[in-house]
């Protein structure tokens, strides 16, 4: 396993299993993901690039995309839950759904090829 693999076999039953669903979703996009750190926290990395970090906290779930770009393009479609330019918050009772998190991802892996292929 890598950081994120350990991250998230730390994690408690339920929100362990929602992670391992991201997870595998996010890997299934594109399959040459790495594992490291980006921000501090175990992320998937595309192209050495920061694509996608599930995290737990105290009083909420969230995803990062480490862009400031990809959630407010999103905006509309992420009525419901808690934003801020960088990380949308969710609960296990209300988790994102797969196909959001898909066009997060696919979001992201668009701005990082556009800057990489300047």
């Amino acid at each position: 396993m890598g950081v994120v693999g350990d991250y998230v076999a730390g994690l408690d039953g339920a929100v362990r299993g929602l992670f391992e669903r991201y997870d595998a979703l996010v890997r299934s996009l594109a399959p040459d993901l790495t594992e490291g750190m980006s921000y501090g926290m175990p992320a998937l990395l595309y192209r050495g690039k920061g694509l996608f970090a599930a995290r737990q906290t105290k009083s909420h779930l969230a995803v990062y995309p480490f862009s400031g770009e990809v959630l407010p393009a999103l905006s509309a479609e992420l009525g419901g839950f808690s934003t801020s330019q960088g990380a949308v918050q969710f609960s296990l009772e209300h988790p994102l759904p797969d196909e959001l998190v898909r066009r997060i991802v696919d979001a992201r892996m668009a701005e990082i090829d556009a800057q990489l292929n300047r």
